[in-house]
């Protein structure tokens, strides 16, 4: 969300009067000597967000400047929240590699705030695209979960759990079509904590209602927590509802959805155990997701979810997803060259535009 300086809030502008970053919002000083501040694009409970550029580079390329603000003020307590800090965000750096996570540029402390600086992600988060174009059907939907569990899966294997995946923090990038997901909540978990030394319970949940399950409100999250939300941002694509909008059983807390969207069963049950209140009968890890959609439906993975555009960037004028290929489309055609190559038939032609693969018409030679 952004916030023009012409059209903001009382409270807004508080937050743009009260922080550094916001003083310097649209003013000739820079931040650093290094960036220059341009406008206020988010908030929330942990700290504020700023649209920056980086004059030091030949391109000035836009950032994301990132404000945390620590829920600690005595000097040990910030001294150790710093040290922590400083270690998820190594963490941060190492997993912004992959190209589906914003690569963190910079973090560093000054004055007892927080900050870190990473990529620009230009495109529309998938709260906004569903607003804009409305639900998708199972097919998307399943489409966007092969792109998401992957993701996920290497999150989960760098020994990180999100916290707060939501529709809201996932991009599709305008430039080249790929999901990126977006505000990491372990850094904002542990500049909340406090000094560790102190065995003093903490109340500093760090998520968001209604995707957020249960062991997640009592600070215990753990990678399922992560498929859980992961379930409820598919119940949100497939209706276009909140899970606050939803009933939920009084004795379970189970999320009453079926009347809501018209899925076939296997699908269903899919979405059943992501949404399992109970740790022990939900999924336990993104590989065994994987394995069930391959299961279920082997013709999404290497030929239907290919032959057709990707659902979230229809209508996209702007959209330049041509060079990009998810990681299911490089197998399906690799398989499909590896099939030609053994019959002794000449490679296709390949343009760079998403190509369509039937895997019927493969699998029947």
């Amino acid at each position: 969300m952004n916030f023009p300086p012409g059209n903001l809030s009382h409270f807004h502008s508080d937050v743009l009067q009260q922080t550094q970053l916001g003083q310097l919002c649209g003013q000739g000083q820079l931040f650093r000597d290094r960036y220059q501040v341009l406008r206020m694009i988010g908030r929330g409970g942990f700290g504020v967000t700023f649209l920056a550029k980086d004059i030091w580079l030949p391109s000035e390329p836009l950032c994301v400047i990132k404000q945390l603000c620590p829920k600690v003020s005595d000097p040990p307590a910030l001294e150790s929240a710093r040290r922590r800090f400083e270690r998820e965000a190594k963490i941060l750096s190492k997993l912004g590699s992959h190209s589906q996570i914003p690569m963190l540029l910079d973090y560093f402390t000054a004055e007892g705030e927080f900050y870190l600086v990473q990529e620009y992600i230009k495109g529309a988060t998938l709260a906004r695209l569903i607003r804009r174009s409305g639900p998708l059907s199972e097919g998307a939907v399943k489409y966007f979960l092969r792109e998401m569990l992957p993701l996920l899966q290497y999150v989960h294997k760098h020994q990180v759990i999100h916290r707060d995946i939501k529709p809201q923090n996932i991009i599709r990038c305008q430039d080249d079509g790929r999901l990126v997901l977006i505000d990491f909540g372990a850094v904002k978990e542990q500049i909340a904590l406090g000094d560790t030394s102190v065995k003093l319970p903490t109340t500093h949940f760090i998520g968001t209602m209604g995707f957020a399950p249960p062991e997640q409100f009592t600070l215990r999250p753990v990678y399922g927590s992560d498929i859980y939300a992961l379930g409820v941002t598919c119940l949100y694509l497939l209706t276009g509802r909140g899970p606050l909008d939803f009933d939920s059983d009084r004795y379970t807390g189970e999320i009453l959805w079926h009347n809501s969207v018209h899925l076939s069963t296997p699908f269903m049950h899919i979405l059943d155990k992501m949404l399992r209140v109970s740790l022990k009968e939900r999924y336990q890890s993104v590989t065994a997701i994987l394995h069930t959609l391959d299961r279920l439906s082997p013709h999404d993975n290497l030929g239907r979810c290919l032959a057709i555009q990707n659902p979230l960037n229809a209508g996209n004028k702007q959209n330049n997803s041509k060079n990009y290929r998810s990681p299911t489309q490089k197998t399906a055609i690799a398989i499909r060259d590896w099939k030609a190559r053994f019959r002794g038939k000449p490679l296709p032609e390949r343009s760079q535009t998403t190509e369509s693969v039937s895997l019927s018409s493969s699998s029947s030679n």
